[in-house]
């Protein structure tokens, strides 16, 4: 017997389940891509790199969508995550700082796959303001507050330099951004009720060399 409950009637979500719900969003989608209708929660669990238990306790905080004996409907336990994430909607971002990360991210065709369309892309530099990155004009950074309120900006990337990041948050969360993606390597402070995410990718790099130097031959002291 399959129970499909509603998303509106589930528990407080854990901060770790949700960290892993795009990872299991991104692997439903590759199933879908590959026309497979059904899956288990193992089949599941190995397309995104978890242990099944894990898997099954997460999605226990959505509601149930399994079929015993047969297992997830993809699409439908698709839309049921990008509904609880929020990705069903479009949500309008800004990048802020157009260097080479920049540039980058705003050239980045899964923003708009995964719900996000980048609505301007601005930056302090005048030389910067007369470039079209992947379609959208780099706009001055002083015209932020106006493009906020036109398109109803939520959520802020950051991709300037540690030095300007601070003020480019003050200047977010004062326009009524309430969400951050931070690029820069620097810790932002940020009043209550305004989510920051830090990407750091030198912190990844330190890490994996950590696990590199683990797996070298430990030289014999004599």
């Amino acid at each position: 017997m399959t129970t499909r409950a509603s998303a509106d009637s589930t528990r407080e979500i854990p901060e770790a389940t949700v960290a892993r719900l795009p990872i299991y969003l991104r692997a439903l989608t590759a199933l879908a891509e590959s026309s497979i209708v059904t899956c288990s929660s193992e089949e599941l669990a190995t397309a995104a790199g978890v242990n099944s238990a894990k898997l099954r306790k997460d999605l226990s905080y959505l509601g149930s969508y399994g079929t015993r004996g047969v297992g997830y409907d993809v699409d439908y336990l698709r839309y049921q995550i990008a509904r609880q994430i929020g990705v069903t909607q479009d949500w309008p971002v800004i990048i802020v700082g157009i260097g080479n990360l920049g540039h980058a991210l705003a050239n980045y065709s899964g923003f708009r796959s995964r719900g996000f369309r980048v609505v301007a892309l601005l930056d302090t530099d005048p030389s910067r303001q007369t470039e079209v990155v992947a379609g959208v004009d780099v706009r001055p950074f002083r015209d932020m507050e106006a493009i906020v309120r036109q398109h109803g900006v939520a959520i802020g990337v950051i991709a300037t330099p540690a030095a300007a990041a601070q003020e480019v948050a003050d200047r977010m969360v004062a326009a009524g951004i309430g969400s951050i993606l931070n690029f820069a390597p620097t810790v932002l402070s940020v009043p209550p009720g305004v989510d920051v995410r830090k990407v750091d990718l030198s912190i990844e790099l330190q890490i994996l060399a950590y696990h590199e130097q683990r797996k070298a031959p430990q030289e014999q002291s004599v």
